[in-house]
Parts: structure tokens; sequence; C-alpha cells
């Protein structure tokens, strides 16, 4: 457990600070959720509101349709857990426009804070690392927090990164909950108005 713990909607804040147009957000059930959409409304984030271990994959399927643009999966640990698999597809994939980054507050959040499985000595940076990835950074300040959202721009992917948080759950920030509705706005966001005939 580490004990100097980033606070949580601060620390993503910071992370999407400067976002361009370039960046595609990917963001899963409940608080990477309320974090993204709190750190400003946006057309280009896609959220997956009940689909709880479906983030990365996702993602994937993004980073590799769309190779021209920058691709962030955005997740928490339990949801990561959940769909562990993805990580090691992602490495035989190796996508060079795709980030993960992990919110790890060690905790179940939307279901009354339960240990979750990071608690109890789950590495994540190390399962990303045995799993074949080239760039995976653990995260713990805001020097960090700067390298790597630069990293995300820049670095030939796929990268994973972990930032430990404190268990503290910030306000929600509800975006639009229609997954259609979403849908079809990230859509027009990204291909245009062809991409709602298609």
């Amino acid at each position: 457990m580490v004990e100097n713990l980033l606070p949580r909607r601060p620390s993503i804040h910071r992370l999407l600070e400067r976002r361009t147009d370039k960046l595609l957000i990917v963001a899963g059930l409940g608080s990477a959720i309320w974090d993204a959409e709190s750190a400003g409304e946006n057309p280009l984030n896609y959220y997956l509101l009940g689909a709880m271990g479906s983030v990365v994959p996702t993602a994937l399927g993004l980073a590799l349709a769309q190779p021209e643009r920058r691709v962030l999966a955005l997740t928490g640990d339990a949801e990561l857990m959940m769909g562990l698999y993805a990580l090691p597809t992602v490495a035989v994939r190796r996508p060079k426009n795709l980030s993960i980054v992990c919110i790890d507050n060690e905790r179940f959040g939307e279901t009354g804070k339960q240990t979750a499985h990071t608690a109890e000595g789950v590495d994540l940076a190390g399962i990303a690392r045995a799993s074949g990835f080239p760039h995976v950074l653990e995260v713990q300040n805001d020097t960090g927090l700067d390298a790597l959202r630069t990293a995300i721009y820049t670095a030939e992917g796929p990268l994973f990164a972990v930032i430990k948080v404190s268990s503290d759950m910030p306000p929600v920030v509800m975006p639009i909950r229609d997954g259609s509705i979403g849908k079809a706005r990230f859509r027009e966001a990204l291909l245009g108005e062809k991409g709602l005939k298609e």
C-alpha cells in the first residue's frame, strides 16, 4: 500500500489539462467517467456507463481503427481487474497510439468502498510489464502526472500507467446517460456527419 496518495479529482484534472482534439478518451464505469466529465465536457469522450471490464478492449479497437489519433483508456483498478485479459491482448497488438491509465484507489468505489485486489498486493504495473508493455509508469506525484500527460501525446505505445489515489469519492459529475445519444455524439465528433449515416 502506498502511503502518499494523490488526490483523485485534481490529479485527473491535471492529467487532462491542455487536452487537444487529437486525444480520444474512453472512460469506464462510475468514477473514471465522472473524473473525465468534471475536467470538461467533450464529445470526443466515449463513456461506458454500464460495461464494467470493457474500457481497455473498446479503447484498443478505437486505437486500431483510428491510428492517426491518440487514444486514452481511463479506468479504475476494479474495472481493469474485471477485464484483465485485455492487457496481454494490447501488448500483443502493440498499438502505438494507445495509453491506458488506471486510477487505483484500492477500492470498489461504486459499491461501498470495499477493499479491492490491489490493496491486497496485486501489482497492475507488474502485470503490464510481464505482458510486454514497452512503457509502464507508476505515478506518485505532480511531476509524474506531468510526465504521463506528455507521454500520452508523444510516447510510442502502448503505454500503461497506474496513478495511486486516495479512496475519497469526489462529487458525481454525470454526463449524458443515454448510451445511444452518447455513441451518436462521439461518432459525429470523430467522423463528422458521415459517421451518423454509416
